[in-house]
């Protein structure tokens, strides 16, 4: 162990790496609720691709397991270290290399914040969309977990806005992906394998970003609803217009007053109102031009009151940026709050409704208190769970993925599966998905290195359909359906 402390110690610099009483309690979690905090055998923090890929080789050699870090905002526990593994931290990579803006791109380094990387293209009327609540996210991280945020509904996740990485591989490699491209069909697409695989493939270590032209004119609408089935249907509604709404966003009365509460935020709403809403629908608006603005909030407004909202507010400037702030703080309220759990799950938006009521009868079953917000137009639900025996929470989580699948979703949205959700995400998947998920794996990280815990599992490799085989012998092919007694077409 001191031979690699050495080794690592010559290539970061002594000051950038951390060990022993130098670690504190911040490098051993990240904010997911529910995974236990470990600590790592050090942590470096290189400052450039080629340090980066010295550690790699280093620790490989050792045979150490090594956990990329980015900002530890993630809500998995994808950042959660295995045990006695090297955290490589890339807070000192922050560097936005280059803004194209003849080709729209940015060129960035893992460690640059969200924020900071917002505030650098605001001057220049650029925007990087991708926006999942948290300023002070990083690229790297969020590249891991293809991030997405209230604005996915119109611009999508951030594997849509990544045109190409630079990787070190799990051999110390160095290998490049991609590139200011508006499109690209030249075999596999190995920046598309990286996005969302939770630094279990390869280390980024840059990132090219496809940027926007920022919208000058925006407009914030909250429409109360009765309950979530009126409020789901008003959704394809606004979808199908045209109107490509900027956010879509549903917050259940209880979240609704936590957020509006922490945020010192009073929406003055009448109380024989609030007495009667069950959820609301927060809609976001932008545009070029200020007349197609009140063009479409005018619509907007009229496709809600048809669709059944009790009323429909269009909120001063101000107001709407505050309380979009507000929702973006709904992890940080429920957490004040004392939530045991944060869920991230993804249904078809036309489900959501059905979910969501179904959700709350399990929670009565089970004992338990669920609270709600979501990217409702692209089906993402966020569920605060309050149910501190782990026992029962465990039973009612495996129940709420289970159904979620049912009705043709899926066990994570945009926070990854991490820590928190691999063995439910085993549980639910096809062992043939599991077995090519492990293959990819072992083709990149033969030793199993790089984020250990985190990704696929060696286990899934035993449903591989082509174990055994002789060579040339072709794997059993299931027989089809039989057709008897059917009736032709």
């Amino acid at each position: 162990m001191g031979d690699l402390l050495e080794q690592l110690a010559r290539i970061v610099g002594p000051a950038n790496l951390l060990a022993g009483d130098d670690l504190g309690p911040d490098w051993t979690h990240d904010e997911c609720l529910t995974v236990e905090p470990v600590r790592p055998c050090c942590v470096v923090r290189p400052a450039s691709t080629p340090e980066v890929a010295a550690v790699v080789a280093a620790c490989r050699r050792a045979g150490r397991p090594l956990t990329p870090r980015g900002g530890a905002t993630g809500l998995s526990g994808g950042a959660v270290p295995a045990p006695g593994a090297v955290v490589v931290s890339f807070d000192r990579m922050d560097r936005i290399l280059e803004i194209d803006e003849e080709n729209l791109a940015a060129v960035c380094q893992p460690g640059i914040r969200l924020g900071q990387l917002d505030e650098a293209l605001a001057p220049r009327g650029l925007v990087y969309p991708v926006e999942p609540g948290e300023p002070s996210a990083s690229i790297g991280g969020t590249v891991a977990t293809n991030a997405g945020g209230m604005r996915a509904v119109r611009y999508g996740v951030t594997r849509q806005h990544v045109l190409g990485l630079e990787l070190v591989l799990a051999s110390g490699q160095v290998l490049r992906t991609g590139g200011r491209l508006c499109k690209l069909s030249s075999g596999y697409d190995l920046t598309q394998l990286v996005i969302g695989s939770e630094g279990t493939l390869a280390l980024v270590t840059e990132a090219t970003l496809k940027l926007q032209p920022r919208p000058r004119h925006r407009r914030t609408l909250l429409a109360p609803f009765a309950d979530l089935e009126r409020l789901g249907r008003a959704v394809p509604g606004l979808l199908a217009s045209g109107l490509e709404p900027l956010l879509l966003e549903y917050l259940d009365a209880l979240t609704l007053a936590a957020v509006t509460q922490r945020a010192d935020l009073p929406l003055g709403l009448p109380a024989d109102l609030a007495e009667r809403t069950s959820a609301s629908l927060l809609v976001g608006l932008q545009a070029r031009r200020e007349d197609q603005l009140e063009q479409d909030t005018a619509e907007a407004a009229e496709r809600l009151a048809d669709a059944g909202a009790l009323d429909v507010y269009v909120l001063p400037d101000h107001a709407g940026r505050a309380l979009v702030e507000a929702r973006e703080q709904a992890f940080y309220a429920a957490k004040a709050a004392g939530a045991d759990d944060i869920l991230d799950m993804v249904v078809p938006r036309a489900a959501m409704p059905r979910f969501l009521g179904a959700a709350g009868r399990l929670a009565g079953e089970h004992g338990a208190l669920l609270a709600g917000c979501g990217h409702v137009g692209d089906g993402n639900v966020h569920l605060s769970v309050f149910l501190p025996d782990p026992e029962a929470r465990h039973r009612l989580l495996d129940r709420l993925f289970a159904l979620a699948q049912e009705l043709g979703g899926a066990v994570s949205g945009e926070h990854g599966l991490g820590r928190a959700k691999r063995a439910a995400f085993a549980a639910l998947a096809d062992p043939l998905h599991l077995a090519i998920l492990a293959r990819l794996k072992q083709a990149l990280d033969p030793e199993g290195l790089l984020n250990p815990g985190v990704g696929p599992d060696p286990a899934w490799a035993a449903h591989d359909p082509f174990a055994g085989d002789a060579p040339g012998e072709e794997p059993p092919v299931p027989p089809l359906p039989s057709t008897e007694g059917a009736a032709l077409p």
